[in-house]
């Protein structure tokens, strides 16, 4: 059988959500059926990486980190035609889009975002305008939460192009008890104390003050634990100065970036995500229930869509430390009901979002198009 031939395309130069998500997929494909290649800005990040999977990766001047860019266009489309794709998948580039359809090839589009959408193209002739122009440059759409697929129909895109698709992961190896013993020692937490976890870019939409705020109610009353800020952004200079101001520097520790983040992951008792502003799938959260780790999440974006309340974590309202701080604390001093939901979590993940699941509803969304 005549492979399909397609060409993933990232605009990204970091490695974000959605470069994960590209990695996962590559990762997962089934190569007897698809034929994949990728494009790439110049020096992305995402490169050496791909390059690992010996899967061959075109670069391209004039689409790093934006989504449109006429001149880009001209070059896509050069490339589709030469390369002659069935299917081109886009990660957000809308310089893709166009080229691919120019070129004659199937286009899928991915939205790994969730936020309020502008009153601009939410409304009136807007709405008509960006629906029209997002319904011609996909054939098929994929939102990865149903907050995503929501922002999408809220802003004049046909309901029937879209198809949720969830984030998946593959799962975190449990590490050894001696090997956990050495973390431990790495991130200064202490014999008999719970270890909190928010792994998100240090931004204010991410939610981290009222995070920070829950752990010092916490701590007042003498919970035994640590919390952990994993990331960098350009919050983090007003968000340590907050820790300062509590004298809970030694509580309330940031860990900067790290690469290993699953080593953080291994000896986390509880995650928090307390977004507020943006928020698909969260990838940190996945891997956290692969290992069983229950978690606080906020009401916001593709939270709900993860986490169930009472079955692996407990969901809140937005933008309420207080809300947090009560549910962490059943989280961390009620054993049995966590036990519970942390048999919860793995159970949720293995049957919802492993990388493999992600992976072949992605293809069926490509298979369907060559029908």
């Amino acid at each position: 059988m005549k492979k399909i031939k397609v060409i993933e395309v990232s605009s990204d130069t970091n490695i974000g959500g959605a470069g994960k998500c590209l990695l996962t997929l590559l990762e997962n494909f089934d190569y007897n059926t698809f034929d994949v290649k990728v494009v790439l800005p110049k020096n992305s990040l995402l490169k050496p990486h791909i390059d690992k999977m010996n899967i061959p990766v075109i670069e391209v001047d004039g689409i790093a980190d934006k989504s449109l860019d006429f001149a880009a266009v001209k070059k896509l489309r050069m490339i589709f035609k030469r390369e002659r794709p069935d299917i081109v998948h886009t990660h957000a580039s809308m310089s893709a889009r166009i080229a691919a359809k120019q070129a004659g090839a199937k286009v899928v589009y991915t939205r790994h975002s969730v936020f309020e959408p502008s009153k601009k193209i939410s409304r009136g002739i807007g709405k008509v305008i960006n629906g029209m122009i997002n319904n011609h440059y996909a054939d098929s759409i994929i939102a990865v939460a149903e907050a995503a697929k929501d922002n999408l129909t809220d802003t004049g895109v046909k309901e029937s192009k879209i198809k949720v698709i969830l984030n998946g992961v593959d799962g975190l190896t449990p590490v050894s008890t001696d090997e956990k013993r050495i973390i431990k020692e790495r991130f200064n937490l202490p014999d008999g104390y719970k270890a909190v976890s928010i792994v998100a870019r240090l931004e204010d939409i991410k939610g981290h003050d009222y995070f920070i705020e829950a752990a010092d109610r916490l701590l007042q009353k003498g919970i035994k634990a640590r919390f952990y800020i994993a990331g960098t952004g350009s919050y983090e200079n007003h968000l340590k100065e907050k820790v300062k101001n509590m004298n809970r520097q030694e509580q309330i520790i940031f860990t900067g970036f790290i690469s290993d983040v699953d080593k953080l992951m291994s000896i986390t008792d509880v995650q928090a995500n307390a977004s507020f502003g943006t928020e698909a799938t969260s990838l940190a959260l996945l891997e956290g229930m692969s290992l069983g780790i229950p978690a606080v999440v906020s009401d916001f974006g593709g939270n709900p869509g993860v986490i169930k309340n009472g079955q692996n974590g407990y969901i809140v309202p937005k933008q309420n430390s207080k809300a947090l701080a009560d549910n962490l604390e059943v989280l961390l001093t009620d054993q049995k009901l966590y036990d519970y939901m942390s048999q919860g979590a793995k159970k949720i993940f293995q049957k919802t979002f492993t990388a493999q699941a992600m992976t072949k509803q992605t293809e069926q969304v490509y298979l369907d198009l060559m029908k």
